[in-house]
Order: structure tokens, then C-alpha cells, then sequence
């Protein structure tokens, strides 16, 4: 009773020495314990463990006081540190009882914990390891309760290892972060993302033995270590997942190009850059700034990336061009090309080449990689107006078809991964749809196509050919077989081509029998256009030749008697030219066509003579004032109805 007396007396003292000596930093250490135990509880209800364990630890030690197995004065801090965390504890777990709150008060409160508790965590170790530390815990904890003399010492070790382990918790955090960060950075570099998860093993193992040891020591780590267990298991999935995507991440230039979409709504320079999108944002920035040093830098940090993306190696092309000339960029961009294996750094460095080389080699990417979508719009600049001033009809052609070619690429949705800036994809869609429209319908072979214009006199045929672009030379061939037979040229200059302007025109018998003519003709670059197959049918062509000449000079149809006194009206011209025709009716002084001109059968062999008694007029009443004439065409067509005054 004495001995009671004798404590009671001392105890405020000694308990207010205590609060003054420790109570400050056992009052924080246990607020940081219960500020981690709430960040973990998704994982368990820690602040409950621990409360417990305060509790039943401060229990212990107020028994060994009474008891007089502990000192007082050495005693005292640890049973006031037990106090304490058994209440903070306790309190927590009471709140988050009470706020239902199972990812902890702290993440209830700010969301940005949730995010924490999802990314955090201290790496797992194996399960067969683990269940080796809990079974030794287990026989460690039996251990310990038989030697109660040894509770301050052992309480001692307790919050030394759980500041260590606080403290390594926190570098295993760091590390864990750092890797998840430059997995991100990652394409294809598959040693480094090896390295990442050595590195990640290499601590796994390290933080293992360290709770091993920990658990060793005493009843209060060995119920940390179950904690320590649990969060390995959870930051083991983790690492497992991440492990698994490490690659589809570092892939996925959808990634980039989100990154660097964001970083250029927000602007500014990254001080220092890591990622992909990083570097290629600073350069753009550096570019625009006139810095371009420091743009190049950028581009190169970029291209050892080897991201498949082609427009950040298309603008880096165009800086060195600026500042080192086509040479020096076909420099820098063999040695990028030779090193990286994305086919973009192989399409840039192929473009500073000049003129036909860089077209055979465009060609021949194209043949390597024919799904490379951005390929075929570079191709069809090769061909465009702005590369070659004047276009041909070839040209033209190569230019729509490798934009149409272009743009199915879009609708499949392939050309998003060949590009991290979007406007820049953004411009090329919109330019070659302007091109195509403005082009127009060049791929259709019937729409430019040469075209024979047939003129027919008694003893021959004369043919003038129509091309639908100027030429530098024009032959031509009858029948599907044998040589062809130039046109010649004309004594004069093409003011197109500044070359002599060949003739458009060539003759053939007019015995000649239905069959083939050949067309083919060479384009302002000398390339060769054909040959054009094109029915020849002697008859049909004669009615073509005869209907272009009545409808071009259908003022020659009629003539009145010029002196006005014999009352006769001639039709020369239409009876010239009749194997075009199949009917003419006429009407005078406005009346309906009621009349018909008989006019004698077309001679194929003499299709412009007028037969000897045959009288290309006839006499009309003094009261015609006009006369309305319409012809019906051998094709069937019909021509206006045309008035002639008298």
C-alpha cells in the first residue's frame, strides 16, 4: 500500500516532466502514425491496430510501474507515448466509424488522397517469404511476452524502427513514383524498361529483409509487419499490372500527343523536360522564340526517343535545312535513320534528297511500307502545282491519286498514330481536300481523253486531234499493231511549252475501211501519254464532220435570190453537207413546218457532189417575208428551228 502511496505521490511530477520531455514528439510521432494508418485503411483498419496495441502496451507498462518492475522515471515516456497513440488512434478509428469513411477521413476529405492511396505503396515481397515472416513473427511475439523486464528497451527499438521504416516507406514511395513517371516517358526501349524492373526487384528484395528484421524484434513490430504484408500484397498487384503495360504505354503515341496537347494549352517552357511530348514542346517553343539552338537540342533529345510520329521529324528537318542547308540535314537525319528503327525517320531523311532521286526513294518506302498512311501525301507533293509551277495531266493524276489514297487513311482512323501535333494533320486533310476539288475529275480516263475531229473532202479524210493538255509531240497509228507515224510540227512556237508546236492534224485515203486509230502524244516533261485506242467507222464520222459544219455555219442553211426578182430560195449548203442529214422541214412566215425539202441520198464515195439534175432551189410566193427551217439529224437529234428573212 505504501509502495502505491509512494507512486501517487510522485507520479504528477514525474508525469508532468514526462509531458515536457516527450510529449512533444510522442504527441507527433503518433499523429504521423495516425495520419498513415488512415491513408492505409483501405487496406485494413490500422488506427484500430494500433489503438489496440497502445492500449495493451500502456496497460503493460503501468502494470511493471505499480509493480516496481520498470523505473518510473524511465517508464513514464513510454507509457505516456502509449497514451497518446492510443488515443489519437482510437479517436481516428472512432471518426472514421462514424463518417463511414473507408478509404480513410483524410481521402474522404481530399480527394487527392485517393489518387495517393491508388499509386502508393510499399512493394511486395514474395508470398512464400511472407508467410516464413509471419510465422516467425508469430514464435518472436511468444518470445517476447516472457520477458516483460525487457519492455522499455524493446519499446525503444519500436520507434526507431517505425521512424526507419517511415522512412524507407517514403524512398520505396519516391522510387515507385519515378519509375511509374518514366515508364511513361518509354516507347519501344525495352532495355530500359528492363532496368525499371530490376530496379523495382532489386527493392522488393531490399525492403523484404528490412521488415524481416523489423518483425524479428517484438510482439508491436510483428503486428506492423502484417500491416507491412498487406500493403505488400496490394503494391505487388500494382507493380504487376504497371509491369504489364510498361510497354503498351511507352507505345502508344496517343499518350505523346495527349501529353503535348496539354502542355501546349498550358505554355511555357518545362524547365526539365523527361518525356517525349516534353522535349518536342520545348523545341516548338524554342523554334518560335528564334532560339535555335536550344530547338535543336530539343528535337535531337526528341528523336533518341525514336517515337514514330512523323511531323515532329518533318519541322526538325526544316530547321536544319534552314541553318545547315539540304546537305547538312541529310546528314543528321542518316545518322537518326540509321540508328532508330520508326519508318517516320526514315521517310524525313529520304525527303532531303533532290528532285528524282527523292522520288525514287519515296517510291521505293512506299513499296517497303504501303500502309504508311502520311507516305502518300508527301508523295503527292512530288507531283503538286506548288513543287512544279506548271502541272501535266500525269501529274495531276499522280497528285489525285496519291491524295485519295491519303485520305482513305483517314477514314480508317490510321492517321492519328503517325502524328503527335494534330493541327499539323488538321492542315494536310484540308489541303488535300482542296487539292481534289480542285483538280478535279482527272481520274476519269473517258474525261481526258484525245478526241478526233474528222473532216472529209472527195478524195481524202483529215483528222484534227483534241488533246486535253499541251503537248510536245503527237503520232498516230492505224489499227491495234505497227509503228507509229509522227504528225510533224508546225512553223511556229508553243507559247505553253516554248517549244515548236507539233501538228495537230494528219490525213488518210478516203478509202480507208472502218477499223482503229491510235493516239498517243508526249506531255510538256516529254513523257509519253497513250497510246488511245479510238473507233474509226467512215460513215458515222461523215455524218459527225457534216452535223459540226451545219450547226457551226447555220446562218449559210437558207440564202434568198439576192436581187429579189425571181422569187428563189437555195439551200446549197445543206445539200453539200446532207449525209448528216435525215430530214428538213420548213414553214414560211411563221406557220408551223408543214413542208419537207426531198433531197437526193448521201454518196459515200462523193459525199460533197450535187447531182447533175437535181436543182439546189426552189421559187417562193412574192408574200414570203420569212422562212423557218429545222433539220433532224442522222443521229436522231434535232436542231433549233432557225428563221431566215427574206
Amino acid at each position: 500500500m505504501s509502495d502505491g502511496l509512494e507512486i501517487a505521490a510522485v507520479a504528477p511530477s514525474l508525469l508532468k516532466a514526462s509531458l515536457a520531455r516527450s510529449g512533444k514528439w510522442a504527441t507527433g510521432v503518433a499523429f504521423f502514425g495516425g495520419v498513415t494508418s488512415d491513408i492505409l485503411n483501405p487496406l485494413a483498419p490500422f488506427a484500430a491496430y494500433i489503438a489496440l496495441v497502445a492500449a495493451v502496451a500502456a496497460v503493460i507498462i503501468a502494470i511493471a510501474i505499480v509493480l516496481r518492475l520498470l523505473l518510473v522515471e524511465k517508464a513514464l515516456p513510454a507509457l505516456v507515448f502509449a497514451s497518446t497513440a492510443a488515443a489519437i488512434a482510437g479517436g481516428i478509428f472512432a471518426v472514421q466509424q462514424e463518417t463511414d469513411a473507408k478509404d480513410g477521413v483524410i481521402a474522404k476529405l481530399v480527394p487527392a488522397i485517393t489518387k495517393l492511396q491508388e499509386s502508393v505503396g510499399i512493394v511486395a515481397a514474395r508470398v512464400e517469404k511472407i508467410e516464413t515472416t509471419v510465422t516467425e513473427t508469430r514464435k518472436t511475439v511468444d518470445e517476447v511476452k516472457q520477458k516483460t523486464t525487457k519492455v522499455e528497451a524493446a519499446t525503444t527499438k519500436i520507434v526507431e524502427g517505425q521512424a526507419e521504416q517511415a522512412a524507407k516507406t517514403d524512398r520505396l514511395q519516391a522510387t515507385t513514383e519515378d519509375v511509374a513517371r518514366k515508364t511513361e516517358e518509354i516507347k519501344t526501349t525495352t532495355d530500359k524498361v528492363a532496368e525499371q524492373n530490376e530496379a523495382i526487384a532489386a527493392s522488393q528484395e531490399k525492403q523484404q529483409q528490412t521488415t524481416e528484421q523489423l518483425a524479428a524484434k517484438t510482439d508491436d513490430i510483428s503486428k506492423q509487419t502484417e500491416t507491412v504484408v498487406a500493403n505488400q500484397e496490394k503494391q505487388q498487384a500494382q507493380a504487376e499490372k504497371l509491369q504489364e503495360t510498361t510497354e503498351k504505354i511507352a507505345d502508344s503515341i496517343e499518350t505523346i500527343a495527349s501529353g503535348f496537347e496539354k502542355l501546349a494549352q498550358q505554355g511555357g517552357i518545362i524547365a526539365d523536360p523527361q518525356r517525349p511530348d516534353e522535349f518536342y514542346h520545348n523545341a516548338r517553343l524554342h523554334e518560335l522564340s528564334g532560339d535555335m539552338l536550344n530547338a535543336r537540342r530539343a528535337y535531337l533529345a526528341f528523336a533518341g526517343f525514336d517515337i514514330d510520329a512523323v511531323d515532329p521529324y518533318l519541322r526538325f528537318a526544316t530547321l536544319l535545312r534552314v541553318q545547315d542547308g539540304k546537305a547538312g540535314a541529310r546528314e543528321v537525319f542518316g545518322a537518326l535513320a540509321e540508328k532508330g528503327k520508326s519508318p517516320s525517320l526514315k521517310l524525313v531523311y529520304l525527303l532531303q534528297f533532290d528532285d528524282q532521286q527523292r522520288l525514287d526513294k519515296l517510291n521505293a518506302f512506299i513499296a517497303a511500307h504501303p500502309d504508311y498512311g502520311p507516305a502518300y501525301y508527301l508523295l503527292a507533293q512530288e507531283f503538286s502545282e506548288d513543287r512544279l509551277g506548271v502541272q501535266t495531266l500525269a501529274d495531276k493524276r499522280a497528285e489525285a491519286t496519291a491524295l485519295d489514297k491519303f485520305q482513305t487513311y483517314e477514314k480508317d482512323g490510321g492517321l492519328l498514330k503517325s502524328f503527335i501535333d494534330h493541327t499539323l494533320l488538321a492542315e494536310w486533310l484540308e489541303h488535300s481536300r482542296q487539292r481534289l476539288a480542285a483538280i478535279g475529275d482527272v481520274l476519269d480516263p473517258t474525261r481526258f481523253a484525245p478526241k478526233l475531229i474528222p473532216m472529209r473532202s472527195n478524195q481524202d479524210w483529215m483528222f484534227t486531234v483534241s488533246l486535253p493538255e499541251p503537248a510536245t509531240g503527237i503520232s498516230w497509228r492505224l489499227g491495234k499493231e505497227g509503228p507509229f507515224t509522227e504528225t510533224g510540227f508546225l512553223a511556229m512556237n508553243d507559247q505553253t511549252t516554248g517549244k515548236p508546236m507539233p501538228n495537230p492534224s494528219f490525213a488518210l485515203p478516203a478509202t480507208i475501211p472502218a477499223g482503229t486509230l491510235a493516239i498517243k502524244y508526249l506531255d510538256l516533261r516529254g513523257r509519253e501519254t497513250g497510246p488511245f485506242d479510238i473507233s474509226f467507222d467512215p460513215q458515222t464520222m461523215l455524218q459527225e464532220g457534216n452535223k459540226q459544219i451545219l450547226d457551226q455555219f447555220w446562218t449559210s442553211w437558207i440564202a434568198f435570190d439576192a436581187s429579189g426578182n425571181h422569187g428563189l430560195v437555195y439551200f446549197t449548203q445543206m445539200l453539200s453537207y446532207r449525209c448528216a442529214i435525215k430530214e428538213v422541214r420548213y414553214g414560211f412566215n411563221g406557220a408551223s413546218l408543214e413542208k419537207a425539202i426531198d433531197m437526193p441520198p448521201c454518196n459515200d464515195k462523193d459525199p460533197y457532189a450535187i447531182p447533175n439534175d437535181y436543182m439546189p432551189y426552189f421559187k417562193v410566193a412574192d408574200d414570203v417575208a420569212s422562212m423557218s427551217v429545222q433539220i433532224t439529224y442522222a443521229d436522231g437529234t434535232q436542231s433549233p428551228v432557225r428563221e431566215f428573212k427574206r
